[in-house]
């Protein structure tokens, strides 16, 4: 496979504030220093949560195509998720991220195989793969 690029722009705004753009989205983001830092800015996505949310929802993809290509037959795929932010010989780091993925399966025999694509899910999930923070997944699987 050929190598892919993904292009960003962060434009400053004001403040701590600023916002994110990409050529091949429609979409703009406000972006702000969170508001545990200095001058940090309330109720906009941060850096912070950017990064959580970029392993969450590369979770969620490659579940989707692993299901997909195990014929799971699910009906609802949720995953909360928690960033730890700390500070390591003398540097911010995101040392820790807890995925807590629920899937609801049409049929209890599926209970198994719903688990194991969820544990392949992670171990394939490319931006898992490129961090160095510890990547931890409590399960869950709703019968429904």
């Amino acid at each position: 496979m050929d190598a892919h690029f993904y292009n960003v722009e962060i434009n400053w705004k004001e403040g701590r504030k600023g916002e994110m753009s990409s050529p091949e989205l429609s979409e703009k983001m406000e972006v702000a220093t969170p508001p545990q830092f200095p001058n940090g800015v309330e109720n906009i996505w941060s850096p912070e949560h950017l990064f959580t949310s970029a392993v969450a929802s590369c979770l969620m993809t490659t579940f989707l195509a692993i299901a997909e290509n195990s014929r799971l037959e699910f009906v609802d795929f949720k995953c909360k998720s928690s960033g730890k932010l700390e500070q390591v010989d003398g540097k911010f780091l995101m040392t820790e991220i807890l995925l807590e993925p629920t899937v609801t399966i049409v049929n209890e025999a599926d209970k198994e195989k719903a688990e194991r694509v969820l544990q392949k899910s992670e171990a394939a999930c490319l931006i898992s793969n490129s961090i160095k923070s510890k990547v931890m997944m409590n399960t869950t699987i709703i019968v429904g």
